[in-house]
């Protein structure tokens, strides 16, 4: 491989203008597309073979008017104090309010508090139930201003007046914030680093070229393949990421070169040849943990890992080709202004002092037992809080308490209980029934008899008179305990149900079917953590030709995975340090965070350690004891792992600035994950395992290492084409630790 990509290296630097034609050109088209192409869907959260699921999908063939997919809003009205809603004065502005409502563009219908049965038993509060003609991503600004403007008339007299549904949010703005910030700090990092604005623009423009593409070409299948604008945030978050890291690698590895005296077309040739390997290896991991997310049949987890998992693609294409040709352009201009004058003199650059990396891991070296022991238990301090992890799907109990949903969602469970928010959908197939109402009758007498509910509706058959809906309402709030011991207690009376009447029932609304995701993300956790863990463990046995290196990076990504979810549940949950991050309202974490994070974690984990070790695993093949390689691998690549990191968090971090809960959540989490796991389990684990384990480290079966395909990560096969292998035999006796 290594050679492969030294060649192809050396063709995009000679033909540079050309690849950059081309990437431009893909761009372009991919934009043209993208603004040309429908907008995209909103999300969804259906789940094939869950209860939920089939009800729904029942309510939609024989039900469609209870499933409509149009938008929503329920307007909250409550009296003055010490007034009624059925006085004649509030029964005048509820009249009012109804008729404004109506008048509203795209609105299907309006029901009247009065008639529907929608007022308070205290007689104080009442709402009305608007519906729309078009889903809420489909609802014009003239049709949210006309709901806002009926709002704010009728908030006179004293009466209060909110909002709810999804017909109120009007549409976020995913993105634009965030990445710029991401970007300024990684360009402020990687100026730092190379002391050059030409390097630190490469990696940049490299990322922006590969994410541009990414993002465009999945606004472009958007509307075809029902990809969401959270589908693309997500592949931004990560592609942004690892595109800088990427190219980062390769514009560093270029540098090391030209200070070694190569041409500039051999150094970017050698560059994508070493570090380009690293790439696509760490790239493979990262696209493997997203793409399986696809196990856990989940479509809109499925959809936003494939997405990311393609923009990572481009990403890694884009660093083997436009690096190296963009190289091409700056030439030595690449190297710092110190670097270059040292070039042109026929000399190297040295600095006076071992680098910091060096001298880290010669710490490290002297104390492995100390450092790792530190690592360990800090982490497993953080993680404490995963343990009393609670898991929920975002709703408006979690809005920020001065939004009208927020307002809303409490004024309604004020007067009508906390378990109006959450009400549970009873579906009852009748079609086997001998008599479909006595069937609908006795499905409501048995939740009734449960005694967990606050009412449960009288049944309404559909007009082929085959299906019934009910609503139960629970005394409790959507996300209580309680609430889904009901879920549950209603689900165990279908088979007594079904033997008796003959009829099929079935138990969905959004209680439920948080209820059931989470209950499938639990189910799926084994399989994906051995499927992604199985695959990135092969991978990583071929790069570095060990059985010991691969299980300690599998298991250092564990400990940094549960630091980074108690860290998580510390913020978003407990609400610590809650407004420090823009957490409105601590709350249940949503139900796809721990599966997500141990997915993206995993790929983004692998990546640093690839990109370290494979520097020790180079110096350790062409000669250097197990001990001097750590040192190596930190002299050469800890700094530049350093710098791809606090790029990561930073761009991460700025999704902590998005409005959309789950966005922060993802950004938060991500953000901290990769704190612990580069800084903490990279730098600090890593070497201190190394060190005690010595040559065993790299230890691997020799039927092993026949079976094993040579992928050359590490350009042994490489140096000696060039014919410059250079160094002693590898020691048969390891020197000791604290001379290092």
């Amino acid at each position: 491989m290594a050679t492969f990509l030294y060649r192809l290296g050396r063709r995009a630097f000679r033909r540079r203008g050309l690849v950059a034609l081309l990437w431009v050109a893909i761009l372009v088209g991919a934009g043209v597309a993208a603004s040309t192409a429908p907008a995209p869907p909103e999300d969804s959260f259906s789940m094939p073979g869950t209860e939920s699921q089939k009800a729904f999908d029942l309510l939609d063939e024989r039900f469609p008017a209870a499933s409509a997919e149009g938008a929503t809003a329920r307007v909250v009205i409550r009296a003055p104090e010490g007034d009624k809603i059925s006085d004649p004065a509030g029964k005048a502005k509820v009249e009012e309010l109804v008729t404004a409502l109506g008048n509203g563009p795209q609105v299907a219908s309006v029901d009247d508090p009065f008639e529907a049965n929608a007022v308070s038993q205290d007689g104080t509060t009442a709402y009305a139930s608007v519906t729309y003609k078009v889903n809420s991503m489909e609802l014009t600004d003239q049709a949210r201003e006309s709901l806002t403007a009926a709002t704010d008339d009728a908030r006179s007299d004293g009466f209060t007046v909110e909002t709810g549904g999804d017909a109120v949010m009007a549409e976020q703005e995913m993105g634009g914030t965030a990445e710029l910030i991401g970007i300024g700090v990684a360009a402020v990092v990687l100026l730092l680093t190379f002391g050059s604005l030409v390097a630190a623009g490469m990696p940049l423009l490299s990322a922006i070229i590969g994410v541009g593409i990414g993002i465009s070409a999945i606004g472009a299948l958007g509307s075809t393949l029902e990809l969401s604008a959270t589908t693309s945030t997500l592949a931004m978050m990560i592609g942004l990421a690892v595109a800088i890291d990427y190219a980062l690698f390769i514009v560093s590895r270029y540098r090391a070169e030209i200070a070694e005296g190569r041409t500039p077309e051999e150094a970017a040739g050698r560059a994508v040849g070493t570090a380009g390997s690293a790439v696509v290896f760490a790239g493979l991991t990262v696209i493997v943990a997203l793409a399986g997310l696809a196990v856990v049949n989940i479509p809109i987890l499925t959809k936003m890992g494939l997405a990311a998992a393609a923009t990572v693609a481009i990403a890694v294409l884009i660093a083997l080709t436009m690096t190296p040709a963009l190289l091409g352009f700056a030439g030595k201009k690449a190297l710092s202004r110190k670097d270059r004058k040292a070039a042109a003199a026929g000399q190297r650059a040295v600095s006076g002092k071992p680098k910091l990396g060096t001298r880290w891991a010669r710490f490290v070296l002297r104390r492995p037992v100390t450092v790792l022991l530190t690592a360990v238990i800090g982490l497993g301090a953080v993680a404490v809080p995963a343990a009393s992890m609670e898991l929920g799907l975002p709703d408006e109990g979690s809005s920020a308490p001065d939004t009208t949903q927020r307002k809303a969602y409490d004024m309604l469970s004020e007067s009508f209980g906390a378990g109006f928010n959450g009400p549970l959908m009873v579906t009852v197939d009748t079609r086997g029934a001998d008599d479909a109402k006595a069937a609908a009758e006795t499905v409501g007498k048995e939740i009734t008899g449960l005694g967990e509910a606050a009412a449960v509706t009288p049944a309404n058959f559909n007009e082929q008179g085959d299906t019934a809906l009910l609503t139960v309402v629970p005394k409790t709030g959507p996300s209580d305990a309680a609430t889904e011991e009901l879920v549950k207690d209603i689900r165990s009376l279908s088979g007594d149900i079904e033997s008796e009447t003959g009829a099929t029932m079935l138990v969905t609304g959004m209680t439920a079917m948080t209820i059931d995701f989470s209950q499938t993300l639990d189910d799926a956790l084994v399989p994906y953590l051995a499927l992604v863990v199985g695959l990135a463990f092969l991978l990583l046995m071929l790069v570095f030709r060990s059985v010991l290196v691969p299980l300690k990076a599998a298991l250092g990504f564990l400990l940094s995975v549960a630091a980074a979810l108690g860290a998580v549940v510390a913020v978003f949950q407990w609400g610590w340090l809650a407004d420090v991050f823009g957490v409105d309202q601590p709350g249940p974490i949503m139900s796809m965070m721990p599966i997500f994070m141990i997915g993206v974690v995993f790929g983004l984990a692998m990546d640093y350690e690839v990109f370290l070790v494979t520097r020790m695993r180079e110096a350790y093949v062409h000669g250097s004891s197990a001990a001097e390689s750590v040192v190596t691998g930190f002299t050469h690549g800890g700094r530049v792992v350093a710098a791809a990191a606090i790029i990561m968090i930073s761009v991460f971090s700025g999704f902590i600035m998005e409005n959309d809960d789950m966005i922060k959540m993802m950004g938060f989490g991500l953000a901290i994950a990769v704190l612990f796991d580069a800084f903490v389990v990279r730098m600090a684990i890593v070497p201190a395992v190394l060190a005690l384990l010595g040559t065993k480290a790299w230890w691997l079966p020799k039927w092993l290492d026949r079976v094993l395909p040579n992928v050359d990560v590490e350009g042994e096969k490489l140096h000696k084409e060039l014919g410059d292998t250079s160094g002693p035999a590898r020691p048969t006796r390891e020197p000791e630790t604290a001379g290092v």
